[in-house]
């Protein structure tokens, strides 16, 4: 199934155009900076840092985290694609898999928690050490999945 993916139109052009792999890439990258980028400030925000921004912010930036991960999930099925053999016993490609599932069901997680505990809370907004928990847990398997993500291409 993986040879036969490699072998899709979609798969060569981005094994063999001049264009293909760089710009999947690129917006892969992009992808990234924005999912990541939404949901580690929010994670660290939830850890407490950077007080001056009020976790209720981050709500409506989900949306935008979540365009970021189908911008990552178009892109990252075509990089995929081209080496579809290669990466499915990819270790380091596994791990990063595994750590996107895991960190973007804890991202659905913290934020219903967050809403509901901006609901209950009476002005001032006091996070569940559970939800502190969940949101060190997300930080961390973001984190994992970058560094899987950039051993890709050093670890076979």
């Amino acid at each position: 199934m993986f040879a036969t993916l490699e072998t899709t139109v979609l798969a060569t052009w981005v094994a063999e155009s001049l264009w293909g792999y760089p710009l999947m890439l690129s917006l892969h990258v992009v992808g990234l900076a924005i999912v990541v980028g939404i949901f580690a400030m929010r994670d660290m925000r939830l850890l407490g840092l950077f007080p001056g921004i009020h976790p209720a912010a981050f709500l409506p930036l989900s949306k935008l985290a979540w365009l970021g991960f189908i911008i990552n999930a178009v892109s990252g099925f075509a990089l995929f694609s081209s080496q579809a053999v290669t990466f499915v016993e990819s270790i380091p490609f596994l791990i990063k898999i595994a750590s996107i599932v895991a960190g973007m069901a804890l991202a659905g997680v913290i934020q219903s928690r967050l809403r509901l505990e901006l609901k209950l809370g009476s002005g001032e907004l006091v996070l569940s050490k559970s939800t502190k928990l969940i949101a060190l847990v997300s930080l961390m398997l973001w984190m994992t999945a970058i560094i899987a993500g950039r051993l890709i291409a050093y670890i076979f």
